[in-house]
């Protein structure tokens, strides 16, 4: 069975066991593929990568949330009123 690899740096899992900081860093910020047996078992993803991640995912919920009621009937408010 063929599994895609979705990064540009991949390391065995006995890499990372050997030395963990060493693969996580190995990619200049970029996640690493751990491989078990030749294919993918999990991403090593550096702490500011993931959060970054997590922003663009939290955006396109709001995104969809947004074209959702795009089409619905606004309501005025004063914000004094508030």
């Amino acid at each position: 069975m063929t599994t895609r690899i979705l990064t540009e740096a991949a390391a065995s899992i006995s890499e990372l066991k050997a030395n963990p900081m060493k693969v996580a860093l190995s990619a200049d910020g970029a996640p690493v593929a751990v491989l078990n047996r030749n294919e993918p078992a999990f991403y090593c993803v550096p702490a500011e990568a993931y959060e970054m991640l997590m922003d663009h995912v939290e955006d396109l919920e709001l995104l969809a949330i947004a074209e959702k009621r795009k089409d619905e009937e606004s309501i005025k408010a004063d914000i004094d009123e508030l």
